[in-house]
């Protein structure tokens, strides 16, 4: 790795997660205040961030309604993967947030969200297969 590749790499990176970041900590404001529930940026929390969604998609919530949680949500589980994956870190691919692993693979929190919410996803699992992967 070159010297200027690695400054580089160092001005993006916190350039790329400034929003996700802000983004998460909102969640875990909101659901700290609104409904009680404390999330410590464990593995374990996405558990009840995915009963949230699923509460939240039981109520038939229209989903323009809840977009900006959702956001929310997902960035809350990439900062999860962040800080539990050595080497995992936000990049920004056209205009969206995704995580990349060292294993070079990206990963978008945030449509895993809204996946959640049409019932079709899981934030705890997207956590788990990000940690998992094998640095190949």
């Amino acid at each position: 790795m070159t010297a200027q590749y690695a400054e580089t790499q160092q001005q993006t990176r916190p350039q790329a997660a400034t929003k996700p970041v802000r983004w998460a900590a909102d969640a875990v404001a909101t659901m700290r205040e609104g409904a009680g529930l404390r999330l410590d940026y464990s593995a374990q929390s996405l558990w009840r961030v995915d009963r949230v969604i699923d509460e939240i998609r039981r109520e038939k919530t229209p989903y323009a309604a809840v977009e900006s949680a959702l956001r929310g949500f997902g960035a809350y589980a990439g900062e999860v993967i962040v800080r539990h994956r050595a080497g995992a870190e936000w990049w920004t691919v056209g205009g969206d947030h995704w995580i990349r692993t060292p294993d070079g693979r990206l990963w978008d929190p945030m449509d895993e969200a809204r996946r959640c919410f049409s019932g079709d996803g899981s934030l705890r699992l997207l956590c788990r297969d990000a940690a998992t992967r094998s640095d190949r």
